[in-house]
């Protein structure tokens, strides 16, 4: 091996070793987009591992929000531009968390003449709020009784409130702690609001009124 082949071989190791720990997520792709190479933070946000990734569609990974935009980069590698091309992506955290981003990818090649790959960097710009929990499944009178026992009213007092017996009230209680693997009255009610099914923030407590019914 010549001399300018063994420093190329160095500096091309110390590149990896560089780009393998660099917190950025980076990765490189060939002009189809085409994951070639990724370094770990890369492959982190996609819940595995660097050679995972190898040969995956790095749009299939992070999904562009303007097709349009994809569309414009693909014309320009074609007319062979080198300029930076940014696309607005959104994609799914190993955590489930809907995240949004930026995905920077610029043209590099050893010549002019040679179809460039694509040096692709993610900037993470946040996470989308998480969507309002549907009410879990219960019924209107499951849900009435759910408010009057976070109100602190007795088994006594939900069954007059409500027309029922005591044990009327007790067979819905135990349906509802059954349902949600509840120990005891206190957690049936944490879980009540947890689930969606009483409303936060109003007293005194009351269900949600378009929470499904089941049989």
């Amino acid at each position: 091996m010549d001399l300018g082949r063994a420093d190329a071989v160095v500096w091309r190791n110390r590149a990896l070793l560089v780009f393998d720990r660099v917190s950025v997520p980076v990765a490189v792709c060939d002009v189809y987009g085409q994951v070639v190479l990724a370094n770990p933070a890369m492959a982190a946000e996609c819940g595995t591992t660097p050679g995972r990734l190898r040969g995956r569609d790095v749009l299939e990974l992070f999904r562009p929000q303007e097709a349009g935009q994809v569309e414009r980069i693909a014309q320009a590698l074609r007319l062979r531009h080198r300029s930076r091309y940014q696309v607005s992506v959104r994609w799914r955290a190993p955590g489930g968390a809907e995240r949004f981003g930026e995905l920077t990818a610029d043209p590099v090649s050893d010549t002019v003449d040679e179809t460039p790959a694509l040096l692709v960097m993610l900037r993470v710009q946040g996470e989308c709020a998480p969507p309002e929990p549907e009410p879990a499944p219960v019924t209107p009178v499951e849900g009435r009784v759910l408010a009057l026992l976070a109100g602190g009213a007795s088994t006594a007092e939900a069954a007059r409130e409500l027309g029922l017996s005591k044990d009327g009230v007790t067979y819905h209680l135990r349906r509802l702690s059954a349902r949600w693997s509840a120990a005891n009255r206190t957690e049936l009610v944490a879980r009540a609001y947890a689930s969606g099914v009483l409303r936060p923030g109003v007293w005194p407590p009351r269900a949600r009124s378009r929470a499904p019914e089941t049989e």
